[in-house]
């Protein structure tokens, strides 16, 4: 329980941050909603673009992924992309990407879709470009709860919204937090009414608050994690063990060395984890780059492309290192649930449809906030007018001083 100055502070401390950023809690809560469904709202939108001509047996054989490499790399309007995302499912298709140069803002690519029984190009898509047509819905609702259409300035923002929505919800909690009497327990965990709507939109507030604190208290350090990796990962890397950042390098070699091919790539992480699935497949972009293969364990808490990391040298595919989520040290199994937890993931689909409904939830608190807010001002207003009717002077200056230092609620 706090009381005195310390519960003032809290309180102001819960107000300005639900006032200034609640129409920004607001958009992450409503286009969560719909991104948590992301990949099946983007291709129930853009058949033509992104469903196979034909479903594809999975995993996608080696083979396939080499003869759509190579369909790329012999046109000279594609060429080599730097990531190749392999279907996951037999109704999908290869996705290219390649980095837009010039572009001013991160998080744009230009994808190319491929379809994996005719290796024909499906179409393109500037990944990250604002747009309401139907290729570009889901991409641009991705980049305003990701970046706010603003590249890495807006993920900062984000980032640090993150960080103050933690802060604002362990606000909530201590204002929240009620006598230890049983009355005023039981009392902090009802809805109460009472003939006055005021009071019940109180209590709504305040009760559906505790019970969703510790979802939105996820969601706000996920996000922060997120949009800020570097700003947490130190945190608790001071608390558990965290793998180093990097990747490893490859050998040097001889000038005209070719690549390694993909079908190699693919065949030599597929007898490695010969029970994971084969998501992606990042091509070296300099000298010394690794290819970078990404897999999904059976079991793994990523249940979309996976967070199995294996590194292959350029050009004898030997193993150079991995980042196995299925055997990590604490902090690496820490932070690699922050993305599932963020998405609902998971914990499959009740996870996901979890995330939708409550993606609504920071409207409700929005709304009943600012209503609680206003009733308070205005009975501020009306107290601190009689306090000055009473008063006058020097002496009504000073109590509505007093008056306004009471208010704590306000």
């Amino acid at each position: 329980m706090v009381t005195g100055r310390l519960r003032v502070v809290f309180v102001k401390i819960h107000l300005y941050l639900g006032l200034w950023l609640g129409l920004l809690f607001v958009m992450l809560g409503l286009t969560g909603t719909v991104i948590a469904w992301r990949d099946e709202l983007d291709a129930l939108l853009n058949p033509a673009l992104l469903t196979a001509s034909a479903e594809v047996p999975m995993p996608v054989a080696p083979a396939t992924v080499q003869a759509v490499a190579e369909r790329l790399q012999a046109d000279p309007h594609y060429g080599r992309p730097t990531l190749l995302m392999l279907p996951c499912a037999p109704h999908e298709v290869f996705i290219a990407w390649y980095p837009l140069k010039g572009t001013p803002n991160a998080g744009r690519s230009r994808q190319v879709m491929v379809d994996p029984v005719t290796l024909a190009v499906k179409g393109e898509r500037v990944w990250g470009e604002p747009g309401l047509s139907r290729p570009l819905l889901l991409p641009t609702l991705f980049q305003l709860h990701h970046y706010l259409l603003a590249g890495e300035t807006g993920r900062t923002i984000l980032g640090i919204t993150g960080m103050l929505l933690l802060i604002l919800v362990i606000g909530g909690v201590v204002l929240w937090w009620p006598k230890l009497k049983p009355r005023a327990v039981l009392n902090a965990f009802r809805i109460s009414h009472g003939g006055s709507w005021s009071r019940f939109n109180y209590s709504l507030h305040r009760t559906a608050g505790i019970f969703a604190a510790p979802v939105l208290a996820t969601m706000a350090f996920s996000g922060w994690y997120l949009d800020l990796p570097k700003w947490v990962t130190p945190i608790v890397a001071s608390v558990m063990t965290v793998s180093p950042p990097g990747k490893p390098a490859s050998a040097a070699a001889p000038a005209g060395t070719p690549l390694l091919g993909m079908a190699q790539a693919v065949s030599t992480a597929q007898a490695l984890y010969p029970a994971a699935l084969v998501t992606r497949v990042s091509f070296p972009r300099k000298a010394g780059d690794p290819f970078e293969v990404r897999l999904r364990q059976p079991g793994e808490v990523r249940q979309g492309s996976g967070a199995t990391r294996l590194w292959l040298d350029a050009h004898t595919g030997k193993r150079l290192g991995v980042r196995d989520p299925m055997d990590a040290p604490a902090g690496d199994t820490f932070l690699n649930w922050m993305y599932p937890l963020h998405t609902g993931e998971a914990f499959g689909l009740a996870g996901r449809a979890f995330i939708s409904v409550f993606g609504v939830v920071p409207l409700m608190f929005a709304a009943t906030g600012v209503l609680i807010w206003w009733k308070r001002r205005r009975g501020h207003r009306r107290h601190v007018v009689r306090t000055m009717e009473r008063a006058g002077g020097a002496k009504g200056a000073k109590g509505v001083k007093v008056v306004r230092e009471e208010a704590v609620e306000v």
